[in-house]
């Protein structure tokens, strides 16, 4: 069974929800209406009852009241809805007076005459015939001290013709206004709906190929907005993966054609004609250079992405940055001693990272440093402390950078000098390891090459009061102060 419409599911609970408040507050005014009429009902008698006594009052005993009842008979004139009854209270069976052609069920006359007492009371009763009645009645005093018990019975029948009525209106009208309340709710539903139809028509056409649609939040409700701020941010954020992506993707072709080319051009040459053992030796040696090339490639690509990979995190441990500066200067002495270049390691400090990722970064920039710089100069690496970060500095001399390359050199494959840098063996990544290396510890690598001055590397590191506790212990290892 297919699943119903968002819109439906919305309309019919609106709907529903209406429902019952409708009916809920038709219910009630039907039990206010029927208060507000008892209690009307209630203080027409009690004013009537008052004109009562106050007649009975001019008579001096129950004879009286038998033979000259017209002053009685007159409170009652005009209102054929009312009985006006009249006890002797030794003589209970035969009343003294009784005007009107309404209540007529001595049952309820009874019931009412025993509940006379000197305060007003009131019962209501339905007689033989279904009608019902609201009955007051009082013990009143006449001049000669009697009391009589007194009845002003109201025939209900006005009150619930009345409610009838009602009743009637309502069972017509409430259908009606069901029908209004759920077309209503339907087009309240599908209109504030609308906005999902900009997400539905965006969403079709989003592909690998074109990620450039964006929703429009202009006069989109605010939880939508929000929505629709989300997801344009999620497409901004895939749109630049998927183009950083496809440029790495025609990058890392565009360097691997190179030294594949010449493997397939030395081959087939070489296969061209037959060739000396020598000569056959010289073409592998040069295949094998190329091959290096590109496991160079090879291998610096799957660093970066063990380098992307969030759960680098997890392994991160206290590391002294002057130790493993001093470790990379020492691989690297060889190659400094024979370009008779000095280098220099100062200052110390601690960071919270991954050991080997470091020495990879460090490694990465003084090989830079190495291959720029002039014959019998100096490449220092100096570590310092600051407030809030920690940077070691790998510097030397040098014609310089370009200011037109600094914003460029961290990216991937990117050459100031393509044709040196492959002669020298360079991939083009080295510096952009470093960046990643720099984005896993929540660093940043930086490069300042000004006119005529030294060029400097940075790595910027977060300081870490974890990190900085953390020293070293006599004869090796570390431990914690």
């Amino acid at each position: 069974m297919k699943p119903a419409s968002l819109s439906m599911r919305l309309g019919l609970t609106v709907s529903i929800l209406g429902a019952l408040l409708v009916v809920f507050l038709a219910i009630l005014a039907y039990f206010a209406l029927t208060h507000e009429l008892n209690a009307l009902s209630r203080d027409s008698l009690a004013q009537k009852m008052e004109q009562v006594e106050h007649s009975l009052s001019l008579y001096a005993d129950a004879a009286e009241i038998r033979s000259a009842p017209h002053i009685l008979l007159d409170q009652v004139m005009g209102h054929d809805n009312l009985t006006l009854t009249i006890y002797d209270r030794s003589n209970l069976r035969t009343p003294l007076l009784k005007s009107g052609s309404g209540m007529a069920d001595p049952r309820l006359e009874r019931k009412a005459v025993l509940a006379a007492d000197e305060p007003l009371a009131f019962s209501d009763g339905t007689d033989d015939q279904g009608k019902r009645y609201l009955t007051a009645s009082r013990l009143v005093r006449i001049k000669d001290g009697t009391r009589v018990p007194v009845l002003l019975s109201m025939d209900d029948a006005h009150n619930q013709a009345l409610l009838s009525a009602y009743l009637r209106s309502t069972l017509i009208a409430l259908p009606l206004l069901l029908i209004f309340i759920g077309l209503s709710a339907w087009a309240a539903v599908q209109r504030g709906l609308m906005p999902l139809r900009e997400f539905r028509k965006v969403a079709a056409m989003v592909s690998t190929q074109d990620l450039g649609h964006r929703l429009s939040v202009l006069d989109m409700p605010q939880e939508l907005s929000e929505l629709a701020q989300g997801i344009n941010f999620m497409l901004d954020r895939l749109d630049n993966g998927v183009q950083q992506l496809s440029q790495f993707s025609d990058d890392l072709a565009h360097e691997l054609r190179t030294p594949i080319n010449n493997l397939m051009g030395k081959a087939q040459v070489t296969l061209s004609r037959e060739r000396t053992a020598e000569a056959y030796k010289n073409v592998l040696v040069s295949c094998t250079e190329e091959l290096e090339r590109v496991a160079r490639i090879v291998s610096d690509m799957l660093f970066l992405a063990q380098a992307s990979n969030p759960a680098a995190l997890t392994s991160f441990e206290p590391v002294a940055l002057e130790e493993e500066a001093e470790k990379v200067a020492d691989l690297f002495s060889l190659s400094a001693q024979d370009k008779r270049i000095n280098l220099n390691v100062t200052g110390s400090a601690r960071v919270l990272g991954d050991r080997l990722m470091i020495q990879r970064a460090i490694s990465n920039l003084l090989s830079n440093a190495l291959r720029h710089c002039p014959t019998g100069q100096t490449v220092s690496l100096h570590i310092e402390q600051k407030a809030t970060q920690v940077a070691l500095e790998v510097s030397n001399p040098g014609a310089g950078i370009e200011a037109q390359h600094l914003p460029h050199l961290f990216d991937r494959f990117y050459r100031v000098d393509s044709s040196r840098s492959r002669s020298q063996g360079s991939t083009g990544l080295g510096l952009a390891i470093v960046r990643s290396i720099m984005s896993v510890h929540q660093g940043v690598a930086e490069v300042e090459s000004p006119p005529g001055a030294m060029t400097v590397f940075r790595l910027v590191f977060p300081k870490n009061e974890n990190a900085m506790q953390v020293t070293a212990i006599p004869g090796g290892g570390t431990g914690t102060k």
